[in-house]
């Protein structure tokens, strides 16, 4: 249930290196824009899970059978690193319905942290394919949160999470936690990841990358 988009060279891989990239991440449109290709590209694989329908098309000359989605699936993202990469699924699902989720870490003076989950905004969950973007997947507890507390509002059809950079840590919680019908894709897969909870080399933080750094809460 987990795809490595990286798995197989493409341009996704280039677009993988730029915001890896060092050198390349001080250029935050060129960041933020790579983060909505990987979305772009996510948007169309998994569109070739979801159901279609046959639908009758009237064209200038006639009638066509035409495959369509049979439903929009809601796009959902964690505020604010997710919102690039959100962008990106938006351009490809762009009738779909929208989900925000606020949730970040809350650092204790021990280096340990919570996730705290303080709003979402969604429309009914029940019977909907969900997919929910997050662009680092590091210890997988947002995710986690945001997919039990989705539950606990409804019961959609079926889940899906979309990350630029996963750690093996996280996936395997998630799985852990919410079972393994849950669809995972990755634009890559790293395996280590730090006592603070930091993908090992990942990327740093996507969310002060695309939009500049903030306070600590």
């Amino acid at each position: 249930m987990v795809t490595n988009l990286s798995e197989n060279h493409s341009l996704l891989t280039n677009w993988i290196a730029e915001i890896r990239d060092v050198a390349i991440q001080n250029d935050r449109l060129r960041f933020r824009r790579n983060l909505q290709r990987v979305g772009e590209i996510a948007a169309y694989e998994i569109s070739k899970e979801l159901p279609f329908d046959l639908v009758e098309t009237q064209t200038p000359l006639g009638i066509h059978e035409s495959k369509v989605l049979r439903s929009q699936p809601v796009l959902a993202t964690i505020l604010r690193a997710g919102l690039p990469l959100h962008q990106g699924m938006l351009n490809y699902f762009d009738k779909a319905d929208n989900a925000f989720i606020s949730a970040y870490r809350k650092h204790h003076n021990d280096g340990t942290f919570e996730i705290c989950l303080d709003y979402m905004s969604c429309p009914s969950l029940e019977g909907r394919i969900v997919i929910i973007s997050d662009p680092m997947l590091a210890t997988g507890s947002s995710i986690v949160k945001t997919i039990q507390i989705m539950r606990e509002d409804g019961a959609p059809a079926a889940i899906h999470v979309v990350c630029a950079i996963a750690s093996s840590v996280g996936i395997e919680y998630i799985y852990r936690e919410c079972g393994n019908d849950i669809k995972i894709w990755c634009g890559d897969i790293d395996e280590e990841l730090t006592a603070k909870g930091y993908i090992v080399p990942g990327l740093g933080d996507a969310g002060d990358l695309a939009y500049g750094t903030k306070m600590q809460s």
